[in-house]
C-alpha cells in the first residue's frame, strides 16, 4: 500500500541485508551470483569471482548482456588503489556524418546502430591485472550452463515477448532465443550450443574477438548488410587496459567512478551538488527536489559539453558550476531538458573478497537485446551502443565520428575512507537512470545511515529526458515510484515537477551494493528487490 508521507528515517527494506565473513558478492540472478560465491568460497579472490560471473550473466540475462556488449569495472585492490577497465568500441570506419547524411538520428536496431563490442578486452584486461586462475577454469562453468540450458525466467520470457517480432526477423536470433517465432513460457530449458563453442574459444583466446577469425566473421557479416565497417576500428576496439578512476569527495568519504566515455562524472557532479543539503527526511519532497535538480543539470552538462575525446565534462565540476546549480536548484530553476530515456538494459554485479579487494562490474547491450541480430554460427548477438549513444547532431561533442567512442551510460563505483579502507561497492543497470539511481544509492548510504538492503529497496524517482539520442527535445517529467508517498508527490508538484507515477517498484534497475562493517567484521550485501537477484556470503 502507498504510503501518504515520507517516512521520519531511512524505511526498512523488504529483507535483511545477507552476511558474510571472507566474501560477498551480489547479483540480478542467482545463479550468477551462485557463480560468484562458488568461486570465492574455493579460494579465488574478487576479480576471480567477477569474471566467473560475468559469463554466467550472457547465459542468466541474454536481454541485458553478452560477449557482443561492452563492460566496465572499477577495482580496489587491498592497498588501496583503484582502477578502472573500459570496454566500449569504435563505431565503423566508414560511419562519418557524410555517410549517415538525410538521417536526422542513427536507427535503434539492425546493422546501423552497432558499435564493437568492448565486453571481452575489458574481462580480458581485468583478467590480466589480477585473477588468480585461467579464464578457461573461470568461464567453465557458463559453457557447461550455456550447453544444457538455464531455465528461461519470467524476466527473460517477457522480454523476449516484448521483442519476438524483431528479433524473428533475425534467423541466428531466432533460432537460439525464441520457439516457434514465440517466447519460450517460464521455466523452458534455453540452450545455447553455438554461445557454448563461443564462449570455450573466446576463453582460451580473447584477443581472437578483434584480430582473429571471430573478427574476421563479425566484419563480414555487418558490412554485407551494410554497416561499413573496416576490420581496423574493430582490432583497435581490443586495446584495452587499468586506467586511474575518478574521484571526489563527499560526506568525508571518496567516492571512485569509472571515467569517460562513462557518465561516471556525472555522479560525482551530482553529489557535490547536494553536499551538505540531503541532511533532512530522507525521501522527502525537499530531498527529492534537490537530486532531480542535480540530475537534470548533468543531463544538461553532458548534451552541453560532453564528448568521449574532449575534457568538455570537466566543467559541471567547477566549483563556480557548482555553486550556480544549487542557486538553481534553490530558485526552483532547472535546467531545460536535452532528452534522454531511463530505459536500457544492462546488468551489473559486485564481489568483495577477504583480502579487501573489490570489484563493481557493470556490462550491457545497450537496450533489449541490443540491435537484435546475431553473428552467423557464434550465438553471439550484438549490442546498439551506437544508436543508442552516438549523435547527428553537426558539431556536437559527442557527434558521430570513426574512432570516437559514443558517450555510455554504464558506470560503476565504490567509496572509501580517506586512508583507503572500503566502505561500499555497488551499481546498478537502467540507461540513463544509473546515474540518478546511483547517486540516490550513495546518499541513502552516506547522509543516511542506510543499510545495503533497504538503499537498494528504497523508493526510486529519475528525470527524463537526459541524453539518449531518441529522445532529445522531449518534454521534462519526474518518474516516481508511488512509495514516495502522496506527500512528497504533491510538494514535487508544488515546485514545478511533472511528476508521472511508474507504480510502488516501477522506476526500474536493479541495484546491488556491498557494504563492509569493520566495527563488527563483516560484510552485508543487498539486492534489489525489483528483480530476483541474491546476495550470497561466504
Amino acid at each position: 500500500m502507498t504510503v501518504t508521507a515520507p517516512p521520519a528515517s531511512f524505511p526498512d527494506a523488504l529483507r535483511p541485508a545477507a552476511l558474510g565473513a571472507d566474501g560477498m558478492v551480489a547479483a540480478s540472478h542467482p545463479a550468477i551470483s551462485r557463480a560468484g560465491a562458488d568461486v570465492l568460497a574455493t579460494g579465488g579472490n574478487a576479480i576471480d569471482a567477477a569474471l566467473a560471473m560475468a559469463a554466467v550473466a550472457w547465459l542468466a540475462l541474454p536481454g541485458q548482456c553478452g560477449i557482443g556488449g561492452d563492460a566496465f569495472a572499477l577495482v580496489r585492490e587491498p592497498d588501496g588503489s583503484v582502477h578502472a577497465f573500459c570496454g566500449s568500441g569504435f563505431g565503423p570506419d566508414g560511419g562519418t556524418p557524410e555517410h549517415y547524411s538525410g538521417l536526422t538520428r542513427l536507427p535503434r536496431y539492425g546493422p546501423l546502430s552497432v558499435a564493437v563490442p568492448g565486453a571481452v578486452a575489458a574481462l580480458a584486461a581485468l583478467h590480466a591485472a589480477g585473477a588468480t586462475r585461467s579464464l578457461p577454469e573461470l568461464w567453465a562453468p557458463a559453457v557447461t550452463i550455456a550447453r544444457a540450458g538455464l531455465p528461461c525466467t519470467a524476466r527473460t520470457s517477457g522480454d523476449l515477448g516484448r521483442h519476438a517480432a524483431r528479433l524473428a526477423a533475425d534467423p541466428d536470433t531466432a533460432a537460439t532465443l525464441l520457439r516457434d517465432r514465440q517466447a519460450p513460457a517460464v521455466g523452458t530449458r534455453l540452450a545455447q550450443p553455438l554461445l557454448a563453442a563461443s564462449i570455450e574459444k573466446l576463453a582460451a583466446d580473447p584477443a581472437a574477438f578483434y584480430t582473429g577469425e571471430p573478427a574476421e566473421r563479425a566484419v563480414a557479416f555487418l558490412a554485407g548488410i551494410g554497416a561499413p565497417f573496416s576490420g581496423e576500428e574493430w582490432a583497435a576496439s581490443g586495446e584495452v587496459r587499468p586506467e586511474p578512476a575518478l574521484r571526489g569527495r563527499y560526506r568525508g568519504h571518496w567516492v571512485h567512478q569509472t571515467p569517460v566515455p562513462t557518465p561516471g562524472w556525472m555522479v560525482l557532479d551530482q553529489l557535490a551538488v547536494c553536499e551538505g543539503e540531503l541532511d533532512g527526511p530522507p525521501l522527502a519532497a525537499d530531498a527529492v527536489h534537490w537530486l532531480a535538480g542535480a540530475a537534470r543539470t548533468a543531463f544538461a552538462d553532458r548534451y552541453a559539453h560532453a564528448g568521449s575525446d574532449t575534457e568538455g565534462w570537466r566543467r559541471g565540476g567547477e566549483p563556480a558550476a557548482i555553486a550556480r546549480a544549487r542557486d538553481r536548484i534553490r530558485a526552483d530553476d532547472l535546467p531545460a531538458p536535452a532528452g534522454a530515456d531511463a530505459a536500457g538494459d544492462t546488468t551489473s554485479m559486485v564481489a568483495v573478497d577477504g583480502d579487501g579487494r573489490a570489484v563493481s562490474l557493470i556490462h550491457s547491450l545497450a537496450f533489449t537485446f541490443g540491435a537484435g541480430i546475431t553473428i552467423p554460427g557464434t550465438g553471439i548477438m550484438l549490442n546498439n551502443r551506437l544508436g543508442r549513444g552516438a549523435y547527428l547532431v553537426p558539431g556536437h561533442p559527442n557527434e558521430i565520428r570513426p574512432r570516437r567512442r559514443p558517450l555510455h551510460t554504464l558506470n560503476a563505483w565504490l567509496v572509501t575512507d580517506d586512508d583507503g579502507p572500503l566502505r561500499h561497492v555497488g551499481n546498478t543497470p537502467g540507461g540513463d537512470g544509473q546515474v540518478q539511481w546511483n547517486t540516490q544509492l550513495i546518499s541513502h548510504l552516506l547522509d543516511h545511515d542506510a543499510g545495503p538492503q533497504a538503499a537498494v529497496d528504497a523508493p526510486r524517482f529519475s528525470v527524463f529526458p537526459g541524453s539518449d539520442a531518441e529522445d532529445l527535445g522531449s518534454a521534462a517529467e519526474l518518474r516516481c515510484e508511488d512509495r514516495l508517498g502522496n506527500t512528497t508527490l504533491d510538494g514535487l508538484r508544488a515546485r514545478g515537477h511533472v511528476v508521472v507515477p511508474v507504480g510502488d517498484w516501477g522506476a526500474g534497475g536493479s541495484a546491488q551494493v556491498i557494504s563492509v562493517d569493520h566495527e563488527r567484521g563483516c560484510l552485508a550485501g543487498g539486492s534489489d528487490s525489483r528483480q530476483e537477484g541474491v546476495a550470497l556470503g561466504v
